[in-house]
């Protein structure tokens, strides 16, 4: 029986149900929710998560891949204790972000795995809360020193414990393509890897490139945002890859990031469903009425999701 760790602890790959492949429980940038609590109302940010969790999981979802890393805040007592109260998965993530810490700028890639091997096989901070999935990221301008230093630490990482990677790309510049490169000069095996925000560009021959190397793809960061893809333009992409016969490598998910409740602020009212949902019940339905079957749909959002996870084979 394959299993899969969420911050719960491990599940059987077999309950997962609907995945989101990229999502965050909690944003805090720039640490500021561990460097500055006092200015965070903490009672309402913990109810409002939890609002939005069960939302969630009354709509349908069964799993979140949550891939806030240290230097995006990472709590992951807090979203322990708000996945418990709303009864889902959660998967916490070990690795790290954009805003590479300063230690890690001059670290050995094999200092970095160990790191990331610690929270995977040991715990988070002073938890015993694992890692299930390694997350990079890499952002306009391409890949730096210091991210290649982090990329070839995930690569490390995934090959000791078979704990699959997750990235951030900056997708119109063809970022995804440079991780990939670093990959494989690492000798992993790429279907533990999947290229993020792939959603974020409607080319669709560049997209089939790294689908051609045997990653899978995060067709993400639903429903879009000023000056990036429509929610419309990210289901015309993802149509074209399944008629490409692409099914079996797509993933998808909304990169929902919610920012903790300031101090004598009201968390914003709620407009319409979560955020957690808008694959759920806009673009799933719209893919269905243009010709998507059903069993696609579940692939996209059970089957390939449990695969990256786990490793298992189609």
């Amino acid at each position: 029986m394959a299993t899969v760790q969420t911050v719960l602890g491990p599940v059987d790959a077999a309950t997962l149900g609907v995945t989101l492949s990229h999502e965050h429980i909690l944003v805090g940038m720039g640490e500021d929710n561990h460097h500055y609590p006092w200015r965070f109302d903490w009672h309402a940010t913990r109810a409002a998560a939890i609002r939005e969790l069960r939302e969630a999981r009354e709509g349908g979802i069964g799993t979140i891949i949550d891939l806030t890393t240290p230097d995006l805040g990472r709590d992951v007592e807090f979203v322990r204790d708000v996945a418990r109260e709303a009864g889902i998965n959660v998967v916490v993530a070990t690795g790290i972000w954009r805003d590479i810490p300063r230690s890690f700028w001059t670290r050995d890639p094999d200092e970095i795995a160990d790191i990331f091997v610690h929270e995977i096989e040991v715990g988070i901070g002073t938890t015993n809360i694992r890692a299930g999935v390694i997350k990079v990221a890499n952002d306009m301008g391409g890949v730096t020193p210091e991210g290649e230093r982090i990329l070839r630490g995930a690569a490390r990482a995934c090959k000791r414990t078979g704990i699959p990677i997750s990235t951030h790309q900056w997708a119109p510049e063809e970022v995804g393509w440079q991780q990939v490169r670093i990959f494989e000069d690492e000798g992993v095996q790429m279907d533990r890897v999947a290229i993020g925000h792939s959603a974020d560009t409607t080319d669709v021959d560049y997209l089939e490139r790294l689908l051609q190397r045997g990653v899978y793809l995060s067709m993400d960061r639903y429903p879009g945002a000023p000056g990036r893809p429509t929610w419309e333009q990210r289901n015309a992409t993802v149509k074209a890859l399944i008629d490409r016969g692409w099914a079996g490598r797509l993933m998808l998910g909304h990169d929902y990031a919610p920012m903790p409740v300031l101090k004598g602020q009201q968390p914003p009212a709620p407009q319409g469903p979560t955020r957690y949902l808008f694959v759920s019940t806009v673009a799933v339905p719209a893919l269905l009425r243009d010709g998507v079957p059903q069993e696609t749909i579940d692939l996209m959002l059970r089957e390939v999701p449990r695969r990256f996870l786990t490793g298992e084979a189609a």
